[in-house]
């Protein structure tokens, strides 16, 4: 199972609104148990894993164990299900780490196994499970994605310096963190106010893995974003997502379409904003499962105070910045995020940085559903 669990991070963040699952079948040959067939949810949803798996078990998964990470389908969507493939296989006992919330679902899948004469097993590392498999498990029972928020502090509580745009507080170790995590998510999010102070790509820029930019989504109410910035002239190669209200006037909205940018409205706050929580759900109609939310104070500050980011990222660089410093979450992030419900669950050093990331245990528990 824990390489099931491996296996199915594999495709994190590029099988669309699917869960990455893994899968592992193990049989027992002439009193040796051997793994012979592995697989992973395929990038688009498609093959599964178990489907992956079984193709390459072949005839030896005949009287095998499968081990997977979450209940296999019973539904038929735009393939048959892969309860009724460990059927037809032969497959012998089925060991399952979660169980699926999907209402297509729910229970359907085991129940088809064991009608079928398969001992099935649930549980096996299911907490590692409910992490891994975290944002779909969140489209799926809280109809939005799984929300990281990612930020980066000097020791002195500051993100930056008065008028600098994208200022390096953490080191290259720290951005390389950062892209892999960008990697492993659906989208991307920052707010209008970061794409005009920093212009930014907000791609994924690490060797082999530049192919798994994920979609970038840009809060903009009252559509200030520039069709000038790399963003709106990437649309085309890297897909830009811009969440808006009614107040973005239509010869904008139209203009960004043109240039490749979908436009999602939704409706505004009393102040005018965006509202966040129908953004999430927008994007999670869009089979959107993971957001990393690339904060700035503004933003960072109004997600924790709606109680919607699920897990923080806070780099902490090794430079005081001083006097001229941007000051967010009050200069104390660590603070903010402990009142809000946050534990430690990381701290790693990166260099001359740290990195603590930090989970809300009310998050992952409204993830079991009622």
């Amino acid at each position: 199972m824990d390489l099931a669990l491996r296996l199915g991070r594999r495709c994190a963040g590029l099988t669309a609104e699917n869960p990455a699952v893994g899968c592992v079948i193990a049989h027992n040959i002439s009193g040796r148990v051997e793994i012979v067939g592995r697989g992973w949810t395929q990038e688009g949803g498609r093959p599964h894993a178990e489907r992956v798996a079984l193709a390459e078990a072949g005839p030896l998964a005949r009287e095998a164990t499968a081990y997977v990470t979450l209940e296999p389908c019973s539904h038929t969507g735009k393939s048959s299900p892969c309860a009724d493939a460990l059927i037809e296989a032969g497959i012998a006992r089925v060991v399952c780490a979660h169980p699926d919330p999907d209402r297509r679902v729910a229970g359907r899948g085991f129940e088809k196994l064991r009608s079928a004469g398969i001992a099935v097993d649930v549980g096996l590392m299911q907490e590692r499970a409910h992490r891994d498999l975290g944002g779909f498990l969140s489209r799926t029972v809280r109809y939005r994605p799984w929300l990281q928020a990612k930020m980066a502090f000097s020791p002195d509580g500051m993100i930056g310096i008065e008028g600098q745009g994208n200022y390096p507080v953490t080191g290259a170790l720290a951005k390389s963190r950062t892209y892999a995590l960008r990697a492993q998510a659906d989208a991307i999010l920052v707010g209008c106010d970061t794409v005009l102070i920093d212009n930014p790509a907000l791609t994924v820029r690490l060797p082999g893995l530049e192919a798994r930019s994920p979609v970038r989504v840009v809060l903009d109410s009252k559509g200030r974003m520039p069709l000038e910035t790399i963003l709106v002239q990437t649309a085309e190669n890297t897909p830009v997502w811009i969440v808006t209200t009614e107040q973005m006037p239509r010869d904008k909205a139209n203009a960004l379409k043109e240039k490749g940018c979908d436009i999602l409205r939704v409706d505004a706050t009393p102040e005018g904003h965006v509202n966040l929580k129908l953004a999430l759900e927008a994007m999670a109609e869009r089979g959107i499962n993971t957001v990393f939310a690339e904060c700035g104070a503004k933003l960072a500050d109004e997600m924790l105070k709606a109680g919607l980011v699920d897990e923080f990222f806070l780099y902490q660089g090794a430079e005081q910045i001083g006097p001229n410093g941007l000051v967010a979450l009050d200069g104390s992030p660590e603070k903010a995020l402990f009142s809000a419900g946050f534990i430690l669950e990381e701290n790693c050093n990166m260099g001359q940085d740290k990195l603590k990331r930090f989970v809300r245990p009310q998050s992952l528990d409204a993830l079991y559903g009622d």
